[in-house]
C-alpha cells in the first residue's frame, strides 16, 4: 500500500483554533514523549480542558517520518536544541552532544526508535533501594503492555492492543545473521525478545515503527488521536519562563509567545512538567522551586528549598568499534549513492518497505562484560546496538562506509552529575555537568565492555565479512588497559539517556524532588512526569519506560485505581 497519501496527510499541521485567554484545568509542559501520553489520557473522558505547551514546532519534516530518514535532519535545528554538556574534566574537557527533541513527539520523533523497557531488575531495584515499592516491575509491567501493540502478539510479556506500535526489525541482511550466530558463539547468550522471557543476550530489536514501515513516535500513537478532542489545547512554539506559585500551589505557567509578551496561564487542577531530564529541572529552580543557595544566587527567589531538584544527573556512556567489510554488497554504505537514495524513498512511499523503513540499529542485545559476571553484577551489565554499516560523524556530516559496527553502552554508571542554572533567563539552556567517568568503576567498566565487543565480532561468524579495523582506530587495535583508557576517555560519547534530575523518594529522602506520585514534594498542584523522575537509570533505551510512566502519572491524577501488578516468569529466575 502506498505511503506517499498518509504521510502528505500526516505532515500537515492540525487545524485546530489556539485561544490561550482562558484558563485549563491541567497545563502540560512539553509535548514530548510523557506529554503526548498525558494529553490523550487526560483528555480521554472529555470532561477536563487541557493545554499542552510545546516550545518547538510541527513534526512537518517527512524525514522524521521515514525510519533511515530521520538521520538526515536529526541535527536540524528546528527539531533538535543541540545543547552540549559542560567540559567533562574526565573526558579529557571535551563538551559531549546532548540532543533533545524540540518539535511535537520530542525526541521520540528524531530518535534511533529502539523499544526497549529495560531490565525488570532494574525497577525492582527501585522499590527496594529507594523506597518505592509500588514501583517494582510488577507494578510497572500491566502499563508497558497496556501502551504498546506489540506485532508478537498479547502474552503475558507483551501488551497487544496499546496505542503505540512496536515491530520488530525485518531487514534480511547477513551481518545480522552473523550477529547472531556470534552471539552463540561467544557465549554471551542469544534472546528471542529483550522485552520478555528473557532478557540478556544477543537479539533482533524491536522499534517503534508501524508494520508498514514508518516511525511511531508518541505524537503519532498518542497526540494525533487527541487532537480531535474539543477539550485538549496543543500551542506550540511558546516557551514556559515558570511556573506561577501561590501560597505553596502552582497556580498556572508565565509563557512568552514567539516575539509577545509574557503572560500568565491560569490551571485550576494542576501543572504538570514533562520537559525531560535537562528543561524539567531548570523550570523548577526558574519558578524558585530547588537548592536554596543556587537560586539566589542567580538572583531568583526561593520560594521552596528543595535541594535534590537538578542533581543526580545520569546516562549511558558509549564507546563504538567497528570493521571494514571484505565483502561487498552486504552492507548499507550505497545509501549515501545519490541514485541509491532517490531508489530507496521511492521504494518507501510505494509501501514496498527497503532501507528506507528500516531505523538501521536493528540488533543488539544486553550482556554481561567479561570481567562482570552475574555473579558479580546480577544482571547484564552492558547493552549492543548493531548495524550493517561504518558510520562516522565529525560534527557537521556523516559518512557511510562498507562494514559494521557495535555501539556498547554502560548501562548502570555509578558517576552522577547535575543540571544546574547557567542564568536566570528561561530562553537560555541550563548547564548540564554529567561528570562521565568520575567514578573509576565506569571507565573499568567500559575497557571491559571493549573487549567483550571485540570477542563478539571475532567470532567466526564474521571470518567471511572481516576486513580491517575501522573502529576505534583505522587499520589497527588496542591492546593494553592505558591504551583502551585513553581512547575511553578521547572518544566516549552518549546514548543521549539524560535522567533522574527530579528523582523520586519517600519523603524522608533528602535527595527527592517527587513522591511516588510524581508530585512534586512540598508543593500542591504540579507534578513532575518525565526521565527525570527515575531514581536510577534503567538498563536499555528510555523512550518506553518514559511512556509508560506518563501512563501512570495520568491514572495517578484522575484518581484511578493503578493496574494490579503482573510477574510473568522470567528466565533469570532459575
Amino acid at each position: 500500500m502506498a505511503l506517499l497519501p498518509g504521510l502528505l496527510r500526516r505532515v500537515l499541521p492540525p487545524l485546530q483554533r489556539v485561544s490561550l485567554d482562558r484558563s485549563f484545568d491541567y497545563i502540560i509542559v512539553g509535548a514530548g514523549s510523557a506529554g503526548c501520553v498525558l494529553a490523550n489520557e487526560l483528555t480521554a473522558d472529555g470532561s477536563k480542558q487541557v493545554l499542552l505547551v510545546e516550545a518547538g514546532g510541527w513534526d512537518w519534516h517527512p524525514l522524521i517520518h521515514i525510519p533511515a530518514g530521520v538521520y538526515s535532519v536529526f541535527k536540524n535545528p528546528s527539531f533538535n536544541w543541540n545543547y552540549q554538556s559542560e567540559p567533562e574534566p574526565h573526558c579529557n574537557g571535551r563538551r559531549i552532544e546532548l540532543p533533545r527533541g524540540k518539535v511535537v513527539g520530542g525526541s521520540s520523533a528524531i530518535n534511533a526508535m529502539v523499544y526497549m523497557r529495560g531490565h525488570p531488575l532494574d525497577y525492582d531495584g527501585w522499590a527496594t533501594r529507594h523506597g518505592l515499592p509500588t514501583w517494582s516491575h510488577a507494578h510497572c509491567l500491566p502499563y508497558f503492555k497496556r501502551c504498546e501493540s506489540s506485532d508478537r502478539g498479547p502474552s503475558p510479556h507483551r501488551g497487544g492492543s496499546g496505542r503505540l506500535e512496536v515491530t520488530q526489525g525485518q531487514m534480511d541482511n547477513p551481518l545480522f545473521d552473523a550477529l547472531m550466530t556470534a552471539g552463540k558463539q561467544s557465549g554471551q547468550g542469544v534472546s528471542d525478545d529483550l522485552n520478555g522471557f528473557q532478557p540478556e543476550g544477543v537479539a533482533r530489536l524491536d522499534r517503534t515503527a508501524t508494520s508498514g514501515g514508518r516511525r511511531c513516535s508518541a505524537a503519532d500513537a498518542h497526540l494525533l488521536p487527541a487532537l480531535a478532542r474539543p477539550n485538549l489545547t496543543l500551542a506550540t512554539g511558546i516557551t514556559v519562563e515558570r511556573v506561577e506559585i501561590e501560597q505553596g500551589k502552582a497556580s498556572g505557567v508565565r509563557i512568552r509567545e514567539s516575539g509577545g509578551e509574557s503572560r500568565v496561564i491560569r490551571a485550576t487542577d494542576e501543572v504538570v512538567l514533562s520537559a525531560g531530564a535537562i528543561k524539567s529541572p531548570q523550570l523548577l529552580m526558574l519558578s524558585g522551586i530547588g537548592p536554596a543557595g543556587h537560586l539566589r544566587s542567580h538572583g531568583i527567589e526561593c520560594l521552596h528549598d528543595l535541594a535534590g531538584v537538578g542533581q543526580n544527573l545520569q546516562d549511558h556512556t558509549c564507546i563504538n568499534i567497528g570493521w571494514f567489510c571484505s565483502t561487498s554488497g552486504v552492507s548499507l554504505d550505497s545509501l549515501t549513492h545519490p541514485l541509491r537514495k532517490a531508489a530507496v524513498g521511492v521504494q518507501w512511499l510505494l509501501g514496498l518497505g527497503g532501507p528506507a523503513s528500516s531505523n538501521i540499529w536493528e540488533a543488539g542485545g544486553l550482556v554481561f562484560g567479561h570481567n562482570h559476571p552475574a555473579e558479580r553484577v546480577g544482571y547484564p551489565n552492558l547493552q549492543y546496538h548493531f548495524c550493517p554499516v561504518v558510520s562516522t560523524y565529525n560534527g557537521s556530516h556523516l559518512t557511510l562506509s562498507a562494514g559494521y559496527q557495535v555501539q556498547i553502552d554502560q548501562l548502570r554508571p555509578h558517576s552522577r552529575g547535575a543540571v544546574t542554572l547557567a542564568t536566570a533567563d528561561p530562553a537560555a539552556p541550563p548547564a548540564a555537568l554529567f561528570n562521565y567517568l568520575s567514578d573509576p568503576r565506569d571507565l573499568a567498566e567500559l575497557v571491559d565492555a571493549y573487549r567483550t565487543g571485540q570477542d563478539l565480532l571475532a567470532q567466526p561468524a564474521f571470518d567471511g565479512f572481516r576486513g580491517k579495523a575501522a573502529l576505534p582506530v583505522t587499520g589497527t587495535r588496542l591492546h593494553t588497559d592505558a591504551e583502551i583508557e585513553a581512547w575511553v576517555r578521547g572518544t566516549s560519547g552518549t546514548d543521549y539517556h539524560p535522567c533522574g534530575t527530579c528523582k523520586m523518594g519517600r519523603g524522608d529522602d533528602a535527595t527527592a524532588v517527587v513522591d511516588a506520585e510524581l508530585r512534586v514534594i512540598g508543593v500542591e498542584g504540579l507534578r513532575v512526569i518525565d526521565a527525570s523522575v527515575m531514581p536510577e537509570v534503567v538498563s536499555g533505551n528510555l523512550n518506553a519506560p518514559t511512556q509508560m510512566i506518563a501512563l501512570r502519572g495520568a491514572d495517578m491524577i484522575r484518581g484511578l485505581p493503578q493496574l494490579a501488578p503482573e510477574r510473568p516468569p522470567f528466565h533469570f529466575e532459575g
